[in-house]
């Protein structure tokens, strides 16, 4: 392949790593994953992947070479849960990406970070209303600053709420895959109060149309990837069916999203997959 490229995924091992891996090496790249498996599992390992195990912040101990293009997608991604683990939050999120930053700045090449959509939330407040966000937030003014400083290309993205084959649920899952195992056990589904705070999800084979179409011709930020059509979590419960059950509104649970896949659009991209079609699909296995 004559346009092979050297690719470093951070958090290869994850949800949405391990399936970016597994088309970068489909498309015939050298790939290379960076994880410390703290959600990421070895079930998710694809064949021809070159796996590393350790943390971001020691990357310069376990990658040598100097990748064309470095995914960074090894983060903490919990929003509600990321107030009860600060420390771990700084770690992941400002350490980390610190150390990847670093990596980038010797080493060259192109970075793709993974920010976060949190922080257009509620008109922007969003960004602050827990660790997470606010971590996430930073780390993009911080990547932004980086290129600006060294010269450095790098594109920013932004999802919206994944969902799709190997999803994870409990503590550290996502509202879709929760809501399906749920609903297959045959116990009620959990909505917060007030149930009208509205998401976009976005099919996970779309988000990798996009990243790897932002990685080959995006530059600079705001490359939202997401599907614009938002509903309400009362919503996406109800899709499911069964019985609902409402809890008090939790700290950190911003009320709006606010979406923008202009740029990401510019390229060529748009989602081509449904969230009502995949739950009624998987809700019948």
């Amino acid at each position: 392949m004559t346009n092979q490229k050297l690719i470093l995924v951070t958090g290869g091992a994850g949800f949405i790593g391990s399936h970016l891996c597994e088309r970068l090496v489909k498309d015939g790249h050298k790939v290379i994953s960076l994880d410390n498996y703290f959600t990421g599992s070895r079930d998710n390992h694809v064949p021809g992947v070159d796996y590393r195990e350790g943390h971001t912040k020691d990357i310069e101990k376990h990658i040598n070479e100097s990748p064309d293009l470095i995914y960074h997608l090894g983060e903490y991604s919990r929003v509600e849960k990321s107030l009860e683990e600060p420390a771990l939050v700084w770690d992941l999120n400002k350490d980390g990406t610190f150390g990847v930053l670093e990596f980038w700045r010797k080493r060259g090449g192109k970075l793709i970070y993974a920010g976060s959509s949190t922080k257009f939330g509620d008109g922007g407040m969003g960004r602050d209303q827990s660790p997470y966000a606010w971590t996430k937030a930073t780390n993009t003014e911080l990547v932004r600053n980086y290129g600006t400083w060294y010269s450095l290309p790098y594109a920013i993205t932004y999802f919206y709420n994944v969902y799709g084959p190997g999803e994870r649920a409990g503590s550290y899952g996502t509202v879709i895959e929760i809501f399906r195992q749920k609903r297959l056990a045959g116990e009620h589904l959990t909505v917060n109060s007030p149930g009208t705070q509205k998401r976009n999800f976005t099919h996970i084979d779309d988000i990798i149309n996009g990243l790897v179409l932002v990685g080959a011709e995006g530059l600079g930020d705001d490359f939202g990837i997401g599907d614009e059509k938002a509903y309400s979590i009362l919503e996406v419960a109800q899709m499911f069916g069964g019985e609902l059950v409402m809890r008090p509104f939790p700290p950190g649970n911003r009320m709006i999203s606010e979406i923008d896949t202009s740029k990401t659009r510019s390229l060529g991209w748009s989602p081509e997959k449904n969230l009502a079609e995949y739950i009624a699909e998987v809700s019948k296995k």
